[in-house]
């Protein structure tokens, strides 16, 4: 049985709090940008209904660089040089939005977001509403929401006057929810990385008072399992052996046995198809398979995922899972693949430097301490992809539920209170 996950993750934590810190004054540019937010903070609701009414799901290529023309006219008001980063037709995504500050002086922070969600044309979630205190619609905290406390912050640093000193890259990416070739659509990502000092990332929060310190590292598995295959009353026997569908059970099996004890680590076989023909299409995430009841099935196919907090813990499944693979019944034969999808974001000395400024924030705006979130808690982001070369702090959107799902939404009162906390975090962190 697993450990208790807030103990592992005390453990996980290189530095942890030493006790609630005392709030310190604003100075008086700091007063400033709290009073800019909240003058600006009618305008955000409405901007952020207009972002969220364009649909674009992830293969919405159209509609996602519709959301990035948005953000490209409302950074350019700030003064911000902006481009659209494209990709051949056949990489398949709409491309990324990317602004900078005319600033080059002092520490350059990196603003991630991303423009696509997983509602497609098709789904049936299209619709904003207000319900209440949430605002409802699809995409509304994964993350449009995140993407408007990133602009209206700096819009807050442009009303104060601390906007054009401050060295910040914005990149909202237009496939974080499938992006494919990752090595191709995250490069420009991963550049400007090593050139920031810190990166943010505005997801929604698990909560009012929650930021992430470390995230788990995806990677996907495909399982191939082929066998004799003839009458089933001859199963068992030497001639035949086991047949394709044992084979798979069996490995299925010890693999969480052999794994599930492992902290923070999960395997999930998310797509399984077996029969005496059997075949998987990866792109639609489709199996079919045929077969009879008195036929030994000859083939079987399992797709997954494997969620890692370190490169070394997902090198060690990896070993064990290859090793089990070999393990045959008799009369079969299973090979297994991996393919990388996101690097995890492991706990760091500098990941926990940008917490505790985060928190410090958050109670010199007199609104309370921040907790890390369990990285078990949360799947993988952009972020990742910028951690193994830069100090990064996650989860700083707005607070809300639902996401991926219809009924998706955000706490109206939340966005003002992220845009707060995001404002005076960018600006320390661009002091020089």
């Amino acid at each position: 049985m697993k450990r208790d996950r807030s103990a592992v993750l005390a453990l996980f934590v290189l530095v942890t709090l030493t006790g609630a810190a005392q709030a310190q004054p604003l100075s008086l540019v700091e007063q400033a940008l709290r009073e800019a937010v909240d003058r600006r903070a009618d305008e955000a609701i409405p901007f952020l209904e207009r972002t969220v009414a364009i649909n674009s799901g992830t293969f919405n290529l159209e509609g996602v660089r519709a959301v990035g023309a948005v953000y490209d006219e409302a950074f350019q008001e700030l003064g911000m040089t902006t481009e659209w980063i494209e990709y051949p037709d056949s990489i398949g995504r709409a491309g990324h939005f990317v602004a900078r500050s005319p600033g080059r002086e002092g520490p350059r922070v990196l603003l991630l977001g991303h423009l696509d969600t997983v509602f497609e044309p098709a789904s049936p979630f299209q619709n904003i509403v207000r319900e209440g205190g949430n605002l409802v619609g699809p995409g509304v905290v994964d993350m449009k929401g995140g993407n408007a406390v990133i602009l209206f912050a700096l819009r807050a640093m442009h009303d104060a006057g601390v906007l054009n000193d401050a060295a910040i890259t914005v990149m909202l990416t237009g496939d974080e929810e499938d992006p494919g070739h990752v090595e191709v659509v995250r490069r420009e990502l991963v550049a400007e990385a090593r050139l920031a000092s810190a990166a943010l990332e505005f997801e929604g929060s698990a909560g009012t008072h929650h930021a992430t310190v470390a995230r788990r590292g995806v990677s996907r598995w495909q399982l191939v399992v082929e066998a004799r295959t003839g009458h089933s009353s001859q199963i068992f026997s030497d001639a035949l052996g086991y047949g394709a569908v044992y084979e798979v059970a069996r490995i299925l099996d010890a693999f969480r046995r052999a794994l599930d004890s492992e902290t923070f680590l999960t395997l999930n076989p998310g797509l399984a198809v077996a029969g005496a023909d059997a075949s998987l299409d990866e792109t639609a995430s489709i199996g079919e398979a045929s077969g009879k009841s008195n036929i030994l099935a000859s083939r079987a196919l399992v797709e997954g995922d494997l969620r890692f907090m370190t490169e070394e813990q997902k090198e060690m499944a990896r070993s064990t899972m290859r090793n089990i693979v070999r393990q045959n019944l008799p009369g079969t034969r299973a090979t297994i693949s991996f393919r990388d999808r996101y690097p995890a974001m492991p706990p760091t000395a500098g990941n926990q430097r940008l917490f505790d400024l985060f928190d410090t924030a958050s109670r010199d705006l007199d609104l309370g301490d921040i907790q890390p979130i369990d990285p078990g808690a949360r799947g993988a982001a952009d972020i990742s992809f910028a951690a193994p070369y830069v100090d990064a702090l996650a989860g700083l959107g707005p607070n809300g539920g639902g996401a991926h799902a219809e009924g998706e939404h955000m706490v109206i009162t939340s966005l003002r209170i992220a845009t707060q906390r995001a404002t005076l975090l960018i600006y320390r962190l661009t002091r020089p």
